[in-house]
């Protein structure tokens, strides 16, 4: 897995478990972020760029169960590692049938917390692969480099996570929002006149690899090879 640090999304609902679990978690330098409810996690996941969920069967408002199936519904294949009390095999199967990749019983040892996340996320990881390409753009996800051709294409770090944001979902159009999520973190403050800020800028830049990023009204951008373009909306 070399260098790079882990994201991990904890969906866990009794306070003193999530502390503890966080902080066995950022022990091993990874970054976590926790909610207490299942409600935005599909969202989350599908904004940013996360490793693994871990996630609890007993959340309030909708439980994990109801969590898990909206996540996989929607295409999201992030690995996640069921956390539950209920060790009857019915509900441990039902969490594997329903996506989940791996679970742990509680209570259960932070060491082996730590293992099974290093498993999961490590298998994830080369079975997903390390590169996005589109046209003769390709972009190398662990180095965090990218080429036009042999031509290394300079990027800044907010112009990286929005092209690799819309090459990981091509054939998609994105709404603002979603971008806005992707790019900002958990911590910052940014305006969906940002985006288009950033979008403006990777146009020219993609141009040279037969890449166009397309604005569709009302509903966000879209990338498209130049050659299957239409009418193009607005520059915006």
């Amino acid at each position: 897995m070399g260098s790079r640090t882990l994201h991990v999304l904890l969906a866990e609902d009794d306070p003193a478990l999530a502390e503890s679990t966080a902080r066995a978690l950022r022990s091993q330098g990874w970054e976590v972020d926790h909610t207490p409810r299942g409600e935005p996690v599909p969202g989350s996941l599908a904004a940013d760029p996360y490793d693994l969920l871990i996630l609890d069967i007993g959340l309030a408002g909708i439980d994990g169960f109801e969590t898990l199936r909206r996540v996989r519904e929607q295409g999201l294949q992030t690995p996640v590692l069921i956390l539950t009390a209920r060790d009857a095999v019915e509900d441990r199967v039902r969490g594997l049938e329903s996506g989940a990749d791996d679970y742990l019983v509680k209570p259960f040892a932070l060491a082996e917390l730590i293992a099974r996340v290093r498993v999961l996320t490590r298998r994830h990881r080369v079975r997903a692969g390390s590169e996005l390409s589109m046209g003769s753009l390709r972009m190398d996800l662990t180095a965090r480099r990218a080429w036009i051709g042999e031509q290394p294409l300079e990027l800044s770090v907010r112009e990286w996570s929005v092209l690799e944001y819309l090459l990981g979902r091509v054939g998609h159009v994105i709404g603002k929002e979603q971008i806005l999520q992707a790019i900002s973190g958990w911590g910052d403050a940014l305006s969906e006149n940002a985006v288009e800020v950033y979008v403006s800028r990777l146009r020219p830049k993609i141009e040279p690899a037969g890449l166009r990023i397309r604005a569709v009204r009302g509903f966000g951008y879209l990338v498209e090879e130049a050659a299957t373009t239409t009418a193009a909306e607005p520059d915006r």
